[in-house]
């Protein structure tokens, strides 16, 4: 069985896509500030930003590929902190595209759709990218460097996430769905756009393309269109939780230290190509259901 090194597997995309990869390869995964144990996995603690110790890593693991989750991917918080958010996000990612081009394997990397401005959705893999935040531009200059290095990585945009939490994270509807279990009122962007997928629906995107692309960029989003306010209604319908507590608001009701776009869906129709076939929102919700609520 061919072995899969995934880092940030203590991460709420890195869990659900252990618990796919599993099936067809080892997997070997990476954290650093969330210790963790995943049956039939073997996990490390290895800071990434650490060149040497990711060399020792690559030689005690022998992987045939790299899918590189581990990420600061908080706009506020890298908004913040601009030399350690670098450090994760670019500084690590160089290190691993070189690894993998020394090695001669597969590199798979995590961007988002946050690379994009806003302005000119739904956006192709060949739009120009033109982020509006720190978070944004530092996976905008991820993906230019890790090609630089590596030509053959693939980089895979990825949309806003939801689903099953790990034992360590969990996705953004976790606090949405415990304020609507207490009866408080939530109030959610109704000029955000996005176009999201489940966990698990990403994992089956990333195994797709990290089996069938080389040297390309591809968009992992769903195929629906909607703002963070019409989700949270749809959520509440579909888990039998209250939407009368659920309000709209604007983006600018909310002071961020992150500007945020207002519509980076995402066309993922070269994805479709290759298989990649999200289902609906509604569909998410009813296989996600049982583990949600």
């Amino acid at each position: 069985m061919k072995k899969l090194l995934i880092t940030g597997i203590s991460g709420f995309l890195g869990w659900n896509l252990s618990q796919l990869a599993r099936q067809d390869w080892q997997v070997y995964g990476t954290y650093f500030s969330h210790a963790l144990e995943i049956t039939g996995i073997n996990l490390y603690k290895v800071d990434l930003t650490d060149l040497l110790a990711l060399k020792k890593l690559f030689l005690e693991t022998k992987p045939d590929a790299v899918i590189h989750l581990a990420a600061q991917s908080q706009p506020n918080f890298c908004q913040k902190n601009p030399e350690l958010s670098y450090k994760i996000n670019v500084s690590s990612t160089i290190n691993l595209a070189k690894l993998c081009a020394e090695f001669q394997i597969p590199f798979l990397f995590t961007s988002t759709d946050l690379v994009f401005d806003g302005t000119h959705p739904p956006y192709k893999e060949s739009d120009r990218v033109f982020p509006i935040n720190l978070y944004g531009e530092q996976k905008a200059q991820a993906e230019q460097e890790i090609l630089n290095v590596y030509p053959e990585s693939i980089i895979c945009r990825m949309p806003l996430m939801f689903g099953i939490p790990s034992p360590c994270s969990q996705s953004f509807i976790q606090p949405f769905i415990q304020t609507l279990k207490l009866g408080n009122s939530l109030s959610l962007f109704e000029d955000e756009m996005r176009s999201p997928v489940s966990g698990k629906t990403a994992s089956e995107g990333l195994l797709l393309a990290l089996e069938n692309c080389r040297g390309e960029i591809l968009h992992l989003g769903g195929k629906e269109s909607i703002s963070r306010y019409q989700f949270g209604l749809l959520m509440a319908e579909k888990l039998g939780l209250p939407t009368d507590k659920i309000t709209a608001c604007l983006q600018a009701d909310v002071p961020m230290a992150a500007p945020r776009p207002k519509d980076v869906s995402l066309n993922s129709t070269k994805a479709y190509g290759l298989g990649y076939n999200p289902p609906s929102l509604g569909e998410e919700f009813d296989y996600l259901k049982p583990y949600l609520v």
